[in-house]
C-alpha cells in the first residue's frame, strides 16, 4: 500500500454496506475513509427496515389489545386512545441511539468520517467541499432514493422519507404503489386507525412473489378494512384546503389527507461524475459491476442498492465483505445470491425463501406443491378472523426442496430458519424426518404430507 495517498480506501456512503466494508478493511490494515452527507447507517436504519418495523409493532397493539378480551383481559377499547407524536418521538430517539453505534464502530476500527457531499475527480481522487483527498481504492455505496411520478401535483405527494417524520397522522391515507413498501406502510396507516386506500397500476400486488401468495396477503389486508384497488393509477393530485383530490385513471377521485407514492427508487449518483469517469449505468440507472463489484475504472468499485442487486440490507452486508477480502485480505471470495430470505412486515407477515411455484415451472421443474392454510392457536381464542398460509415447493424428481413461503404471525422469523436447509438443499423427506415443535404454526413446515398438486 503506497504511502503517497491519503488513503487506501475511500468509501463513498455511510449505509450498511459502506459502513461494514470500510470497518472490515480498516481492520485488514488498510487506511480508510467515509465520506457521508446525510446520516450514518443508510436507509436501512434511518428511513427503512428499522423504524419501519418499529412503526409496525406500534401498529399491531391495536389488534392485541382486542385480542386480550378472550384470554380474560378487560381492557376497555371505547377508552384506548394513540398519541402518534410519542411514537414518533421515540422512534427517532432509538434511530440516533443507532447512529451513536455507527458512529462508534467506525472510529474504534480507526475509520475517518468525512462530512458533506462528496463527487469523484477522477480514478483516485474524491473531492469534498474544498478538500480533496487521494486514495488507492474508491467504492460508491449511496444507496437508492424514492421515486415520484411525473403528474401534476406531485409536489403534494411524500415518498417513505418522509412518512417517518408526520407531524401527524391524517383521517384518510392514499398509498400508490404495489411493492412491498406500499403494502407495509398500507398496514402501518390502516392498524394506527388511518382510513387506507392502496392503489395499484396491476393486477395485484407484490409482482415476484408466489401467486399463492400475493391472493392470499389481498384476502387477509382487505379484512383489516384496507381498500385495495388494482389497475388504477393517479392521473394527477390538487390541493382542496388542508385535504386533496386525487384523480384516477378510472376517471374516480378520491378525497384524502395525505398521499403517499411507494412506485419504485433509483440508484442515488446524482453529483458523483461517474459518466465523466467512462464508468457504465445500466438502463435504469444503476452502476454496472463485475462479479467483484469493479466498475469499467479498476480502482473504482461499488455496492448495494446502487448496483441494483436486491435491495436488502444483508445483500450489502455480505457484498462488503467479499469485496474487503478481494481489496484488502487474501484476494477470494464472491456473491451467492441464490435462495436469499425475506420478509415482507405487512399485517400478516410475509417470509419467503427460494424459488416461487412460478419461477419452479418455469425453469422446468416437475413440481410436488405442499399448501397449508389455518387460523393461528393464539387466535383461537380472540376470535380474530386471521389466518396463516405455508407453502413448500418441491421438484419431484430430486425430492429437493425448492423454496418455502409463508404469510402469518413471525413469517420472517420462522423463514430465517428455513432459509438454512433451502440453502442446505435439503429434501422433503429430510423435512417429514424433522420433529416439530408444538403447538407451533413453524411446525406445519415438517408436517405437511400430501401434496396439493
Amino acid at each position: 500500500m503506497s504511502d503517497s495517498q491519503d488513503f487506501d480506501l475511500i468509501v463513498i456512503g455511510a449505509g450498511s454496506g459502506g459502513v461494514r466494508l470500510a470497518r472490515m478493511s480498516a481492520q485488514r490494515g488498510a487506511r480508510v475513509a467515509v465520506v457521508e452527507s446525510r446520516y450514518l447507517g443508510g436507509t436501512c436504519v434511518n428511513v427503512g427496515c428499522v423504524p419501519k418495523k418499529l412503526f409496525v409493532y406500534g401498529a399491531h397493539v391495536h389488534d392485541d389489545l382486542e385480542d386480550a378480551a378472550g384470554y380474560g383481559w378487560r381492557v376497555p377499547m371505547d377508552d384506548v386512545s394513540f398519541d402518534w407524536p410519542t411514537l414518533v418521538a421515540n422512534k427517532n430517539a432509538e434511530i440516533e441511539r443507532l447512529n451513536g453505534i455507527y458512529g462508534r464502530l467506525l472510529e474504534n476500527a480507526g475509520v475517518e468520517i468525512i462530512r458533506g457531499t462528496a463527487s469523484i475527480q477522477d480514478a483516485n481522487t474524491v473531492v469534498v467541499g474544498d478538500q480533496r483527498y487521494s486514495t488507492k481504492h474508491i467504492t460508491v455505496a449511496t444507496g437508492s432514493w424514492p421515486v415520484v411520478p411525473d403528474v401534476p401535483g406531485k409536489e403534494c405527494i411524500l415518498t417513505s422519507n418522509e412518512m417517518f417524520y408526520l407531524p401527524q397522522l391524517p383521517r384518510h391515507a392514499v398509498v400508490w404503489g404495489g411493492g412491498y413498501i406500499a403494502v407495509e406502510f398500507a398496514g402501518i396507516l390502516a392498524g394506527l386507525g388511518v382510513k387506507t386506500t392502496l392503489l395499484y397500476r396491476g393486477d395485484l400486488f407484490l409482482r415476484g412473489f408466489d401467486d399463492d401468495i400475493r391472493r392470499f396477503t389481498e384476502q387477509e389486508m382487505r379484512k383489516k378494512g384496507i381498500d385495495l384497488q388494482f389497475n388504477v393509477t393517479i392521473e394527477s393530485i390538487e390541493t382542496e384546503g388542508a385535504h386533496y383530490q386525487v384523480n384516477l385513471s378510472n376517471g374516480e377521485q378520491l378525497e384524502t389527507g395525505l398521499v403517499m407514492a411507494a412506485t419504485g427508487r433509483r440508484a442515488l449518483v446524482d453529483g458523483l461524475g461517474l459518466t465523466d469517469l467512462g464508468i457504465e449505468l445500466n438502463a435504469s440507472g444503476h452502476v454496472v459491476v463485475d462479479d467483484y463489484f469493479q466498475t469499467s475504472v479498476p480502482s473504482i468499485s461499488a455496492l448495494g442498492d446502487v448496483i441494483g442487486t436486491p435491495q436488502l440490507t444483508p445483500v450489502a452486508l455480505a457484498q462488503a465483505m467479499v469485496l474487503s477480502r478481494r481489496l484488502f485480505g487474501d484476494g477470494q471470495g464472491e456473491m451467492d445470491y441464490s435462495a436469499i430470505p425475506t420478509a415482507v412486515f405487512c399485517q400478516p407477515n410475509i417470509g419467503t425463501v427460494g424459488l416461487t411455484e412460478e419461477q419452479a415451472r418455469e425453469a422446468g421443474h416437475k413440481l410436488r406443491i405442499y399448501r397449508s392454510e389455518f387460523r393461528p392457536m393464539k387466535y383461537t381464542l380472540s376470535g380474530r378472523d386471521e389466518r396463516c398460509l405455508m407453502k413448500l415447493v418441491v421438484d419431484d424428481q430430486t425430492d429437493k426442496v425448492l423454496g418455502a413461503h409463508m404469510v402469518g404471525p413471525d413469517a420472517g422469523e420462522i423463514t430465517q430458519g428455513l432459509a438454512v436447509a433451502i440453502k442446505a438443499g435439503a429434501t422433503k423427506a429430510q423435512f417429514d424426518a424433522t420433529i416439530g415443535i408444538h403447538p407451533t404454526s413453524a411446525e406445519e413446515f415438517v408436517t405437511m404430507r400430501e401434496p396439493v398438486a
